[in-house]
């Protein structure tokens, strides 16, 4: 008598109810649902769940799988090393050959001055590594007054206790006792939503100052550093006007204030350079990466420290109180080795910048003709469209984030996974992503904004009465 099979669509999301917390998940609406789609094959940019329908993946899992599903070759890079040594820890002077081999690539790859590389699981952790560090850098120089951090409003960093402090996600803080003391948060540079009547390029002063006026109040002595995604991913992707990230450069340097910048979604090729600092001019001296360090095969992230900084922690000494357990894991070390490979023999990173970029943002900014569509922004191989109320007013719909739930459910439905933050629909496809494959995902994103503008009752041109 043959077994019954277990491993049924049925089962896996009764499991999923019983036994599994997901992230950022309301457990009751989850219930009600039965449980969540489950996810079962990938190949290229496509996946496929465990009813055999094919989703044309346009986030990239989390903004991660920057190479693509199924490469066979990050599979033998983590194979070959589990055979050879699949872990030992960095403590205690010691040291494992994959995050050695791996340091010396991102210092070629990382702008001019950045030798030094501190590895942790995730960009969380990325983040949280950098309070400490800033800290334990302003004590070694003889500052330790300097202890408190400016961020901004839609700033994500994390969802450890202090890279949900450095972020500007209220949902994330309000009922847990966050932020930390030490962390502030000033006006994002989007223009769309708080520019009013000034010109981009106006509204960019205008939001850097924010931060000199934060810094001044708080006073300098006493602030460690200011962090910034040059592009803020997860916060709806705001980019800012091109006067922001000069004044903001300027002011830290003016007041002796850190610049960090966040990687962690622009890093390793998604804005056509290998860090979104290159693409938008900014001098970082702390850089967090991870999700596209591996393409998401294993956890792992790098903060990229400047020798301004090392060279100051190398003469003054003292230990840094500071480290994971999978800090610099030879494993997932072998396999972002392997994907930056990868991306460079493939040239991935020009291909975002001169083909692949250059395309889908044309292609989403056909959109922005629709009724419901007041901006399209974006660069290279991340972008967003902001759905509205009222085109000329910038006037969004009442309940905030309503719109672009029902906008999201019918891509899920159509089978393109694209994201909703608060009513932009925000897009962030593997950078192997094909010129008819963005066709196809804009496509999708169309016939999913005109659902969208059917249930909502808004007419659109040339359809019938």
């Amino acid at each position: 008598m043959s077994q019954p099979l277990r491993n049924t669509t049925a089962r896996w999301r009764a499991l999923d109810v019983r036994h599994h917390l997901s992230p950022f998940t309301d457990y009751k609406d989850l219930k009600g649902a039965g449980g969540a789609r489950i996810i079962t094959h990938g190949e290229g940019v496509w996946l496929e769940d465990s009813e055999g329908a094919r989703l044309l993946d346009g986030m990239a899992g989390l903004w991660c799988v920057n190479v693509g599903y199924g490469r066979k070759a990050l599979a033998e890079a983590a194979y070959k090393q589990m055979l050879e040594l699949p872990y030992y820890n960095t403590f205690f002077k010691t040291a494992t050959p994959p995050p050695l081999e791996l340091a010396e690539k991102l210092a070629e790859l990382a702008p001019k001055g950045f030798n030094q590389v501190f590895y942790g699981s995730s960009g969380s952790e990325s983040n949280d590594t950098v309070v400490r560090l800033a800290r334990h850098y302003w004590n070694a120089v003889g500052k330790p007054e300097k202890q408190h951090f400016i961020s901004r409003t839609y700033a994500y960093h994390g969802s450890t206790m202090a890279s949900a402090s450095l972020g500007g996600m209220t949902a994330m803080q309000e009922g847990f006792g966050l932020p930390l003391p030490g962390f502030h948060h000033v006006t994002p540079p989007y223009w769309y939503d708080f520019g009013g009547a000034l010109s981009p390029e106006d509204f960019g002063i205008q939001a850097a100052r924010a931060i000199e006026e934060k810094i001044l109040e708080i006073g300098p002595e006493k602030v460690a550093a200011f962090i910034g995604e040059p592009i803020q991913g997860a916060g709806g992707v705001i980019v800012p006007p091109s006067t922001y990230w000069p004044e903001v450069q300027r002011i830290c340097r003016e007041y002796d204030v850190l610049l960090v910048a966040d990687e962690v979604i622009c890093g390793f090729g998604r804005t056509g350079a290998w860090f979104g600092s290159e693409t938008l001019g900014i001098a970082p001296d702390l850089m967090t990466t991870a999700k596209g360090i591996t393409s998401g095969y294993l956890p792992l992230s790098a903060v990229l420290v400047h020798d301004r900084i090392t060279e100051a922690l190398l003469e003054k000494g003292g230990e840094f109180f500071h480290g994971y357990t999978y800090s610099g894991h030879p494993t997932a070390c072998a396999v972002a080795l392997a994907n930056i490979g990868i991306i460079e023999e493939e040239g991935l990173v020009e291909r975002v910048r001169e083909e692949t970029g250059p395309h889908l943002q044309a292609r989403l900014r056909e959109l922005a003709e629709h009724p419901l569509v007041g901006e399209v922004r974006g660069i290279g191989l991340i972008g967003a469209v902001e759905l509205v109320a009222d085109k000329a007013t910038r006037r969004h719909f009442p309940d905030l984030g309503k719109v672009g739930v029902i906008c999201r459910d019918h891509c899920f439905a159509n089978n393109v996974i694209l994201r909703a933050v608060r009513d932009s629909i925000v897009i962030s496809p593997p950078l192997i992503i094909t010129k008819s494959e963005i066709d196809e995902l804009v496509d999708r994103l169309r016939h999913c904004i005109d659902l969208t503008a059917r249930d909502l009752g808004v007419a659109l041109p040339g359809a019938e009465a």
